[in-house]
Parts: structure tokens; sequence; C-alpha cells
């Protein structure tokens, strides 16, 4: 796992954004209930962010099961 790091810009953020609505969205979940779980398993700072140099280029399809699938290996039930 990637030491956590921290939003550096808007770009950052607004990606982080995209991803919590893209997942709630897949899911079926409220979107502040996302944030929790991503949150809880430190997804945001020691992946979203560290990876955002090639997540953002790919698909929203694409990021959101690379997602997904992180946060099932980390495991939050889905």
């Amino acid at each position: 796992m990637k030491e956590g790091q921290k939003i550096e810009n808007l770009n950052q953020l607004e990606f982080v954004i995209f991803c919590i609505e893209n997942i709630a969205d897949r899911l079926s979940v409220a979107p502040p209930k996302i944030y929790a779980l991503l949150e809880e398993k430190n997804i945001i700072n020691s992946y979203l962010v560290p990876e955002y140099d090639v997540l953002h280029t790919q698909g929203k399809e694409y990021i959101v099961n690379e997602i997904i699938e992180v946060m099932r290996e980390r495991g939050v039930n889905i």
C-alpha cells in the first residue's frame, strides 16, 4: 500500500469527487457513504491521489471498476 498523499490541487479534488459520485451511482449508494468508506480504508490518500496521473486519463467505466476492485481488496463490503 502506498503512503498517504494529500490532495494537492483542484484537478485532484475534482477527480476524487468524480470518482465518489460515479461509484455511488454504480452501487446505488449515497455519495457520503462512499466517501466514508473510501476514507475509512484510506483509499483516497493512498490510491486515488497517488495514482491520479494515470487514472484520470482512463474512461469512467475503467476508473469505477478499478476503484471498486481496490475497495473489495481492502475489505469494503459492497
